[in-house]
């Protein structure tokens, strides 16, 4: 019994190395180029296929800093459960994966796990954006305001449709601005 613990839980530890420390590339398609400073600033998540922290995020906010060293400093600000719940934030670094035109970025939440982040959507004028992944699991739909228009939300679940994605997990964000000092 003991020995099967133990190769459980070193098959663990190869796979989360594993994960951590390969990058290849992406099976969904990303945009043809992101202009990283351009795409900084506040993101407003409007809908999300989401990740086990987010899934009862509310005022959900991702906002993305360049570093000199190239580096994606990024904070993920939400409230768990209800707008007058406390304010959660997570601090991931992302780091653009070479040669993809800065679309593909590796989002480490901790080390030694990275998530493949693909900005597989961009609006010409950076006010939208949709995140997604190779394995479709997790996909984002944000913008530079709390809210956008049925139109354009009708469009970026067409866009993850296309994309394969199954929409059945997807939750709408609750967002309600302006948001009370906490």
């Amino acid at each position: 019994m003991k020995n099967t613990h133990m190769r459980v839980l070193a098959s663990i530890v190869a796979l989360l190395f594993g994960a951590g420390c390969a990058h290849t590339p992406p099976t969904i398609s990303p945009v043809a180029n992101v202009d990283l400073q351009k795409f900084m600033g506040d993101w407003y998540v409007i809908a999300n296929i989401p990740s086990y922290p987010e899934r009862e995020a509310y005022n959900a906010v991702e906002s993305y800093v360049l570093q000199p060293d190239g580096r994606i400093e990024t904070t993920f600000r939400f409230r768990k459960g209800g707008f007058d719940a406390p304010v959660k934030i997570m601090h991931p670094v992302g780091r653009v994966v070479a040669g993809t035109n800065n679309a593909v970025w590796d989002m480490q939440v901790f080390w030694p796990i990275k998530a493949e982040y693909v900005i597989v959507g961009l609006n010409d004028d950076y006010s939208q954006t949709i995140i997604g992944r190779s394995k479709r699991d997790y996909a984002w739909v944000m913008a530079r305001t709390p809210t956008i228009s049925e139109q354009d939300y009708q469009a970026a679940l067409s866009k993850l449709k296309v994309l394969g994605y199954s929409l059945d997990k997807l939750r709408k964000v609750p967002q309600q601005w302006p948001e009370a000092a906490s």
